[in-house]
């Protein structure tokens, strides 16, 4: 046979082998897409694609320059913090022209939030080096019977040379950055005991099984505060300096902590401030309430299931009689048996100084302690000590600076030229708390109706002062004149009655110069 026949036969020997062939794999990879599952064709495309890079870099004699990283979502039965840390911290770095991106929000979040998908990869950059993220997704297989969850994890990859920045500086730093990116986005949290339900769904275990909590949706903030400017700015200060201070805390010796004192008559806005606090620094906050308390073991327990980064808030402490002062006190006692065993188990004044800042104060960081009074001087002097409470934080009746805030935040309104000068000229010369003004403005949609009421306040007021003055006047010239104080025993009650009034009076009225002068001040320890 011509050789030229047999080249044309022996072709179309091979090409009908090819086509029978090229028809078989394409045969084989229909029945795999349709029998294999998911996962392990993933599986086996990662592993060979692995497999056969290595021999193309053994047969070149090329030395791998590039480092990846496996950063799995679960580490044995514990969520893994980096993988956490890097969800979070990658949405910030998608780049805004990927075409397929998912999107998720929690119930408490308040923003929505994007993140990758599968396969999708984000590059960074840090400190110079460049690096590569991609997500990685090996769905459930649904075929087989029972519940395979899917496994999730991230690769970093990255020139192999920079390995020590990588895991010494930049993953720290990812961690960082993503805990303020959920500070920024959490919800702040009020617990309190005997809650009949926890609202706490952000992963954290802030009740301890001890507290339960709901959503602090308190709209206090330092702007709507009606306290003194320079007031304000000062606590404002002090809590900055507080939160950046963690390792000069560390250098003194110091826990990190600190406590406040807020004092002042009921309706100046104490608990606005503790909740303007709690909204300004993102901190949880835990209402104690030491009624429900019975013993110091019971209080140790309840404060060591507090999270950090937290406000701690005693309420009205001076309505707790163990609190008070024990020097004035002592001669109003009775004599009681003194059981040891029974002291033990009492709620005692010592019990909570040494949360405050005994050994037990140490066991936390970043934590803020309140205690909130009407009444300093019923105190017992041992909370008052200097170091004990660090600001001592004097809420006064309010100011025209005060009014200012109130008609801003209730009325929108900066100033008014009939009723601003003459509110203000009154409120200088009367005592009176920002609630009650506040009552008034809220009782009309009207600029002019709500300013008048409190006008018509205010004008009430002055008059039952002026009153209380000419029945004091008219009392002491019955005196200067009488030659004889009281004719009888009840007469003379009533006189001792009548001076300590007045001696109450002027008291009063000392604070409110106080109060014109300043309204408000601070103690720093």
């Amino acid at each position: 046979m011509h050789p030229l026949w047999e080249m044309k036969s022996m072709a179309g020997n091979v090409f009908s082998a090819y086509a029978s062939v090229a028809t078989s794999v394409m045969l084989l990879r229909s029945l795999a897409n349709d029998i294999v599952p998911e996962p392990v064709k993933s599986f086996f495309h990662a592993a060979f694609s692995r497999f056969f890079k290595h021999l193309l870099d053994r047969f070149l004699g090329r030395q791998p320059t590039q480092m990846t990283m496996v950063v799995d979502e679960q580490t044995g039965i514990a969520r893994n913090q980096i993988y956490d840390a890097a969800e979070v911290y990658l949405r910030t770095r998608i780049n805004p022209d990927a075409e397929r991106l998912k999107v998720n929000k929690l119930p408490k979040q308040k923003t929505i939030t994007l993140s990758m998908v599968k396969d999708q990869a984000v590059e960074d950059r840090f400190n110079g080096v460049d690096l590569k993220w991609q997500f990685v997704l090996v769905e459930a297989d649904g075929q087989k019977g029972g519940f395979q969850p899917e496994k999730r994890w991230f690769e970093l990859t990255f020139e192999k040379s920079k390995k020590n920045i990588i895991v010494d500086e930049y993953l720290p730093f990812v961690l960082a950055k993503a805990q303020d990116i959920r500070d920024d986005d959490r919800a702040v949290k009020l617990f309190t005991r005997d809650c009949p339900f926890d609202d706490d769904d952000d992963g954290g275990n802030g009740g301890g099984g001890y507290w339960g909590c709901v959503n602090l949706d308190h709209p206090a903030t330092f702007e709507k505060l009606a306290m003194d400017p320079n007031l304000k700015r000062a606590v404002i200060d002090d809590l900055d300096r507080f939160v950046r201070r963690k390792d000069y805390y560390k250098k003194v010796g110091k826990a990190w902590k600190r406590g406040y004192l807020l004092y002042g008559p009921p309706g100046t806005g104490k608990s606005s401030l503790v909740a303007a606090m709690a909204n300004y620094l993102k901190f949880n906050v835990y209402d104690l309430e030491l009624s429900n308390l019975y013993s110091n073991s019971e209080l140790r327990r309840m404060l060591l299931c507090t999270n950090n980064k937290s406000i701690i808030v005693i309420e009205d402490i001076d309505c707790s009689a163990q609190f008070h002062d024990r020097d004035r006190d002592r001669d109003k006692e009775v004599e009681a048996d003194t059981d040891d065993q029974s002291n033990n188990t009492k709620l005692t004044l010592s019990g909570l100084l040494n949360f405050i800042d005994g050994l037990w104060s140490t066991c936390g960081d970043e934590r803020i302690i309140i205690f909130t009074t009407n009444h300093r001087e019923k105190l017992d002097p041992a909370l008052l000590r200097p170091g004990r409470m660090d600001m001592h934080i004097h809420m006064g009746y309010c100011t025209p600076e005060g009014f200012d805030v109130l008609a801003l935040n209730y009325l929108d309104i900066n100033d008014h030229p009939v009723f601003f000068p003459e509110i203000k000229q009154m409120i200088q010369q009367l005592e009176i708390t920002p609630a009650e003004i506040a009552e008034h403005l809220m009782r009309s949609e009207d600029v002019d109706l709500a300013l008048q009421g409190v006008v018509d306040l205010l004008k009430e007021k002055k008059a039952k002062r002026e009153e209380l003055y000419m029945v004091e006047s008219d009392d002491a010239k019955e005196i200067k004149f009488s030659g004889d104080v009281a004719k009888s025993g009840k007469e003379k009650g009533k006189k001792r009655n009548f001076w300590k009034s007045v001696i109450k009076f002027q008291e009063r009225a000392e604070k409110t110069k106080e109060v014109v002068s300043g309204g408000g001040d601070v103690t720093v320890f």
